[in-house]
């Protein structure tokens, strides 16, 4: 993405994006200098931050295409996302054609790339909106056309309820989200979690508060980000470090630990 030219009206190259951030450590292009900036802080804290990237993608791959071989087929994905190498609606609809997916996102330049890549698949869509607002992102007129609310979905909510503060409604946000769910439905979750990097943990957290010049979330631990999931039963393996769930190949402990994003899975009954 050219720094010089920010590809939608408004949209400043100035300013920092938590969307564009997560794309330079997944490995996209889609980021400015500012962005890149502002990862290279992290990473110089914390350099396996560019490798978490990775796994949150590996993740994504492997529960979409665990819930669509349960019979899954329709996805809202929530939150600061940009287009990767695999995203949501490629996975499923590779296994099953006929699955629908949302993305919603409120940052301009994620809406306007979704917009573009997905024009030409009518069983996709984008819609703006945000998690602290669930009624509006159910409500949403491209979301209510392609996601039939009485018929069970999958919802995922990756690498973004870290950046919101408990008193904004977080945990309530989504409960509320949850609720407009149909049973059978399940909700997937990507946490950042400090338990086993307190050194790094306020620090980091920081470096977001400083670059997007408004409160974020502080650090939660393992057991705080499972309380998202109150409500609705974790499938197995629970609610894990990124790389221990449901993977190809073993991961022991130790390796786990050392990607601090923690990732679960959660059916409402």
């Amino acid at each position: 993405m050219s720094d010089a030219t920010p590809p939608v009206p408004g949209v400043s190259a100035s300013t920092p994006s938590v969307a564009r951030i997560n794309n330079y450590f997944a490995g996209g292009k889609d980021n400015f200098a500012i962005d890149r900036e502002i990862a290279e802080k992290v990473l110089t804290l914390a350099p396996e931050a560019k490798d978490i990237g990775t796994h949150v993608q590996e993740f994504r791959q492997r529960v979409v295409a665990h819930l669509v071989k349960a019979g899954v087929r329709q996805f809202l994905q929530v939150g600061a996302w940009l287009p990767v190498q695999r995203n949501v609606h490629q996975i499923a609809q590779e296994l099953a054609p006929e699955s629908r997916a949302v993305y919603v996102a409120d940052d301009p330049v994620a809406l306007n790339h979704a917009r573009a890549l997905l024009a030409t698949n009518e069983r996709v869509g984008v819609a703006e909106g945000v998690i602290l607002q669930p009624d509006k992102i159910v409500e949403h007129p491209v979301t209510r056309q392609l996601i039939d609310f009485s018929q069970p979905v999958m919802v995922l909510l990756f690498g973004m309820l870290q950046y919101i503060p408990d008193d904004f409604g977080a945990y309530e946000s989504v409960a509320a989200l949850c609720d407009r769910l149909a049973p059978g439905s399940y909700v997937a979750i990507t946490h950042a979690v400090f338990d086993t990097r307190p050194d790094i943990a306020e620090a980091v957290a920081d470096i977001y508060r400083d670059a997007l010049k408004r409160p974020t979330g502080g650090p939660r631990t393992m057991a705080e980000a499972r309380r998202f999931f109150d409500g609705l039963e974790l499938i197995e393996p629970g609610f894990v470090y990124v790389r221990q769930w449901r993977p190809e190949t073993p991961v022991s402990d130790a390796e786990a630990v050392k990607h601090w994003v923690a990732a679960g899975v959660g059916r409402k009954p």
